[in-house]
């Protein structure tokens, strides 16, 4: 039997990256969708994934950068990218997915930082995501963590405004975090 040569791969990489996506954001979907319906939840994962997949193929954005959240068609965009133009791409392909009704553009664009930086912000977005699991009243799951020289970045969709206000709270009371960019997102009922 032959074995797959390195050229056909790269025509096996865009269903590939599509089928891995959106296996993830179903595996994702079930906490955070557990008040919405099955099909809703369907509905946003097969949203999230197709969004992701095309943000990992454009050659303009930097989707490992690029968070998606999606909550019954409503899609976030959170992360850190390195222009207006990535930003702005970004927001044009999410408002272009079959099934989006509204893209929130929460992305934050911010120059490169050094390996030393990039190693404490994954020590502080660490810390974040552990103290936000430590909160009773915070349903973590729902919340993207991500840090850029010490600001740290709350993106999600969560229940109410009290969690929106708490998961900030928890987050400006972790050491090395300089400011909380709140993006969380109140669940329309």
């Amino acid at each position: 039997m032959p074995q797959p040569t390195l050229e056909l791969l790269p025509n096996m990489n865009r269903p590939l990256l599509q089928l891995l996506a959106w296996s993830l954001c179903l595996l994702l979907a079930a906490p955070a969708g557990a008040q919405k319906s099955v099909g809703e939840a369907i509905d946003d994962a097969a949203i999230a994934a197709t969004l992701k997949a095309s943000l990992l193929d454009h050659k303009d954005t930097d989707g490992t950068r690029i968070n998606v959240e999606s909550a019954r068609g409503v899609v976030q965009l959170s992360g850190f990218v390195r222009s207006e133009a990535e930003k702005a791409t970004a927001a044009r392909l999410a408002q272009a997915t079959p099934g989006v009704k509204q893209v929130i553009n929460s992305l934050v664009v911010a120059a490169g930082t050094s390996i030393g930086t990039r190693l404490d912000d994954s020590l502080i977005t660490g810390q974040v995501k552990a103290a936000l699991m430590d909160a009773a009243d915070v349903s973590s799951l729902q919340i993207n963590v991500e840090t850029r020289d010490g600001v740290t970045q709350l993106a999600g969709f969560v229940a109410s405004a009290a969690m929106k206000a708490r998961a900030e709270q928890v987050a400006a009371g972790v050491a090395g975090v300089r400011r909380v960019d709140n993006a969380l997102q109140v669940k329309r009922r």
